[in-house]
């Protein structure tokens, strides 16, 4: 149980080609900081969980469909990916995470408690690349984005995220979505202006869904959906 007088510990601490990024634990919990901004920890989850779910969700019924590909978009403390490897629904799985050392902190670290089973599926690749990156040089192609890599859409952790939630990089998660796909955004705010920015790159059925949180704004799940 962790406490509020627990001090944090520094498990590891990295400095790579987008800033600082530290691996602590406070109390019971592992928590990960990139360029002193927290970013995640193990409390809970079920924002991550419902990413995953919302994205399926939204596909509609398979009847009989091959089983859907998914990217997710930010390895983070594994509980998306632990998630989507736990559900036999899902097809190909492909993490793209740019921190090499979150990839280490799972396959030999600490939190290889949490990933450990779903990185061994078969289904599982993971891809250390920048987001935007991969998907303007990926020829692959998924039915479910989950991207989970910043704050949301207003809160990015460097600047050169913002591009991903630009027409831009909506025309390039469009590009990565097979017809009739989802794209499904984390963020820790609701925000309006994406909504209609979905809009303008020619996504389909976009809303928000709320997570309630104990306290606070609700974290939220922004969908849409590339026209069939």
């Amino acid at each position: 149980m962790t406490s509020a007088y627990d001090t944090p510990v520094v498990l590891d601490r990295r400095d790579g080609p987008y800033g600082e990024v530290v691996l602590r634990r406070h109390g019971d919990l592992l928590q990960i900081i990139a360029n002193g901004c927290f970013l995640m920890d193990t409390s809970d989850g079920r924002s991550e969980r419902l990413l995953v779910d919302a994205a399926l969700g939204a596909l509609g019924p398979l009847d009989g469909r091959d089983r859907p590909d998914v990217l997710i978009g930010g390895l983070g403390v594994g509980f998306s990916l632990a998630h989507a490897a736990a559900d036999a629904r899902w097809g190909r799985i492909t993490v793209v995470e740019r921190e090499r050392a979150v990839i280490d902190w799972h396959r030999e670290g600490p939190l290889s408690a949490l990933s450990a089973e779903a990185l061994a599926d078969p289904r599982t690749e993971i891809v250390e690349a920048d987001l935007l990156a991969h998907l303007r040089e990926t020829s692959a192609t998924y039915d479910a984005l989950c991207l989970d890599i910043d704050n949301g859409p207003d809160w990015t952790v460097t600047d050169g995220n913002d591009g991903l939630y630009a027409p831009a990089g909506l025309a390039d998660c469009a590009r990565a979505l097979r017809p009739g796909g989802v794209l499904a955004v984390w963020s820790a705010q609701p925000s309006a202006v994406f909504e209609g920015t979905l809009r303008n790159a020619g996504f389909q059925q976009v809303r928000t869904e709320e997570i309630p949180v104990a306290r606070g704004v609700p974290d939220v799940v922004h969908l849409a959906v590339v026209p069939g």
